[in-house]
């Protein structure tokens, strides 16, 4: 088969080896992927994959189910489905656990089904299983042009949450409150917690939900309301912080750090399921609407990890396979 390697940094559309299957696996015969941040931060050498991943760059993908291993019930050969990768979705050919497949929502084409896995399986995960956010709970989404924000943005719009969000332009905002945000704040005109402490009465922010990590810590904690909750999914701010313990214990908040990738098969289908049975309805009779900003070749996978790293894209770029 081919995948994309990294050659001298360089991202190559060349031969690679084929994936082996097994007992409770599938194989998927792949015609799109997504760009996560995550493959960037592979691609430096920063975020290697978990033992026994595939080392090939990639955590979703779509297309068609060409075999089952043994004790695989879940789907059958010819089947249209998307995937939640721990690796291996820049190539032809795809192995992944069964309880990590999904069906394609009714209606969507492999494009649209790859943007879904990684970011709805975050967005759900973070605040609905780890941040346990219950329905009229002020939510803040940092980041809410990307695609775990836009896809955090329609969860909290779906499940009754008011939604918050912070991006890097006034158009990002815009668009954010048109997928069903509340309000949002420029982060490189005005600083969130002066717009937030207004727009919230003083009542404080239950849920954060928070990529950026040290820089926004201070300011993450002052907005939390009595017993809120931060969750961080990412340290593009830092990774070090001064951490005020006597306000953690006064307003008895918790600080969640998360990460979906090095979860066990186990963990990773529980997710997966209860995308199935709470998300995907509302994506098929599309009050959830996928967001793909740039749609490129994989040959052009270069190009693809360039544009995402400008953070002008909204919502997923996504690689189609032919």
């Amino acid at each position: 088969m081919k995948a994309i390697n990294v050659v001298e940094g360089s991202l190559v559309w060349d031969e690679a080896v084929t994936p082996d299957i097994g007992p409770g696996l599938i194989r998927i015969s792949n015609r799109a992927t997504a760009i996560n941040r995550a493959d960037l931060a592979q691609r430096a050498g920063a975020y290697p994959p978990p033992p026994g991943a595939s080392p090939i760059l990639g955590l979703e993908c779509a297309g068609t189910v060409e075999e089952v291993g043994d004790g695989v019930t879940r789907v059958s050969p010819g089947d249209s489905v998307c995937a939640l990768l721990s690796g291996g979705g820049y190539a032809e050919q795809v192995v992944v656990p069964a309880g990590q497949v999904l069906p394609i929502p009714q209606g969507l084409s492999f494009i649209e089904a790859a943007s879904l896995p990684e970011v709805y399986a975050t967005a759900f995960l973070n605040l609905y299983i780890e941040a346990q956010a219950k329905r009229n709970e002020i939510v803040l989404v940092h980041a809410g042009a990307s695609g775990v924000g836009t896809a955090s943005i329609q969860l909290c719009s779906n499940f009754g949450n008011p939604c918050f969000i912070t991006a890097g332009s006034e158009e990002k905002i815009e668009r954010c409150i048109k997928l069903g945000a509340e309000n949002g704040a420029n982060r490189k005109s005005k600083h969130f917690f002066e717009i937030l402490r207004d727009w919230s009465s003083g009542r404080g922010i239950d849920v954060i939900l928070d990529p950026v990590g040290a820089d926004y810590l201070e300011s993450n904690l002052s907005l939390l309301a009595l017993e809120g909750r931060l969750v961080l999914i990412g340290l593009m701010g830092g990774a070090s912080a001064e951490l005020n313990l006597g306000r953690m214990m006064q307003k008895r908040l918790r600080i969640i750090g998360s990460t979906l990738r090095a979860r066990s098969v186990a963990a990773k289908s529980s997710v997966i399921d209860a995308l199935e049975s709470q998300v995907w309805p509302l994506i098929e009779s599309g009050d959830i609407q996928p967001v793909v900003e740039t749609v490129l070749p994989i040959q052009q996978a270069n190009l693809a990890h360039e544009l995402l790293a400008t953070n002008d894209t909204f919502g997923k770029v996504v690689l189609s396979i032919d």
